[in-house]
């Protein structure tokens, strides 16, 4: 089986030795579900911030119906928490039930399973990993796509969600908004903020929102959002739009304005990942720690030396 190469943005999850334990309950738990391919750590590595156990997961692909996801094992560094979650939609309140039930075991409720005046049967949870989802009865046709990451600015980043929308259409072709909701007098949340918008962003529906309390949950690597990329004009493009007013970090990764972490890579880099030669692929890597913008032309000609 083989990653959905077509997906532009990749829900990325960090783990701390759980990757694959998650993995194969997650596929267990959603229907149409599959492990794409899993590549391990052989040996013991540190890395600052990072600590790396042999046969724990380098990388790893998976498939939740449509939606692909990234995940990996790299220590303890961060956790995972609302500030990003999963808005799950079905169409049947027994499908709802049944995942709800699933994730429920060893995980925590944050919204109770019931009926809201936006669903008949709707809910809030933290799964046993520490990762939010949200299920609830809706028409697929309303969303488009059964998944959909949901982001939740907080704390000094309440109010953000409307600009964060902004800044990533305008980033990313192919982008369309399809609704926005604001709190309203009596709502459970800040009058004229975001209560609930939802856009496409390269044909993928995202959500974005303010959260209706004061309580602050900041953005962490634990989830992060992959960009795949097809050259270097392409790594540029996205890193210099994100970095503008954002933040560079090592290895591709960086920071938008408002601390929504990305990762911008090259195809020739997962592609290589995925399927080189062990030794070059390692040769690869050690390039690629010495970066902060991924440079394709180096890369390759580390893997290729």
């Amino acid at each position: 089986m083989e990653r959905n190469k077509n997906q532009k943005i990749t829900p990325t999850l960090w783990f701390d030795d759980k990757a694959e334990e998650a993995m194969k309950f997650y596929v267990s738990v959603f229907p149409n579900s599959k492990i794409n391919f899993v590549k391990r750590w052989t040996e013991e590595m540190s890395l600052p911030d990072i600590a790396i156990k042999p046969g724990t997961i380098k990388i790893a692909s998976f498939n939740l119906d449509w939606m692909q996801f990234y995940a990996f094992d790299a220590g303890p560094a961060f956790q995972f928490n609302p500030s990003v979650s999963f808005y799950v939609v079905f169409e049947t309140v027994a499908e709802v039930n049944e995942v709800w039930n699933k994730l429920a075991e060893g995980g925590e409720v944050l919204m109770a399973l019931d009926k809201y005046d936006w669903s008949e049967r709707y809910g809030w949870i933290k799964d046993r990993f520490g990762v939010s989802w949200q299920i609830m009865k809706d028409e697929l046709k309303n969303v488009g796509q059964h998944i959909t990451p949901l982001i939740m600015y907080s704390g000094e980043k309440r109010g953000d969600a409307e600009e964060a929308i902004d800044l990533y259409m305008s980033i990313f072709d192919d982008s369309v908004i399809h609704g926005i909701a604001r709190y309203e007098e009596g709502d459970f949340g800040p009058h004229g903020m975001i209560k609930h918008a939802q856009c496409r962003l390269m044909g993928q529906t995202f959500m974005m929102m303010d959260n209706g309390t004061d309580k602050d949950i900041p953005f962490t690597e634990a989830i992060s959002f992959f960009v795949n990329c097809r050259d270097q004009k392409e790594v540029d493009y996205y890193w210099n739009k994100f970095t503008k007013e954002g933040s560079e970090s090592e290895c591709g990764w960086l920071k938008d304005k408002f601390g929504v972490s990305w990762q911008i890579v090259p195809e020739f880099l997962m592609e290589k990942i995925e399927n080189g030669e062990t030794n070059r692929v390692n040769n690869m890597r050690e390039a690629m720690y010495k970066m902060k913008k991924l440079d394709v032309a180096q890369l390759m000609e580390a893997y290729n030396k």
